[in-house]
């Protein structure tokens, strides 16, 4: 299980299937909740997230073994729904507040 530090999250990449779809509407919503406390939001494919250099992956659900699988060092959280998702909340509440945050 990984674990970091909400103050030391910089960049969170909102994995997705291989477009863009829903993980840019997550990604563009998480990036105005975090910009006061610059962290970086962008979104990329799963099978590219090895790449992607992310403090933190968060995913649908049914993503959430294989974004595990290409970054097993990297905290992956997963939610179930693309708005208004506690989970998603949790990460930003995570930065906010400086708590650490652990995959699922």
């Amino acid at each position: 299980m990984a674990t970091v530090s909400g103050k030391d999250i910089k960049r969170v990449v909102v994995a997705c299937e291989a477009g863009m779809g829903s993980s840019v509407m997550v990604e563009k919503m998480l990036a105005k909740q975090l910009k006061k406390h610059d962290v970086e939001v962008t979104h990329a494919p799963v099978n590219r997230l090895a790449d992607a250099k992310a403090d933190v992956v968060l995913c649908h659900r049914g993503l959430a073994a294989r974004a595990k699988q290409a970054v097993p060092d990297t905290v992956v959280v997963a939610f179930d729904m693309f708005l208004g998702d506690p989970k998603i909340q949790l990460v930003v509440a995570a930065v906010v507040d400086g708590r650490d945050l652990s995959d699922d």
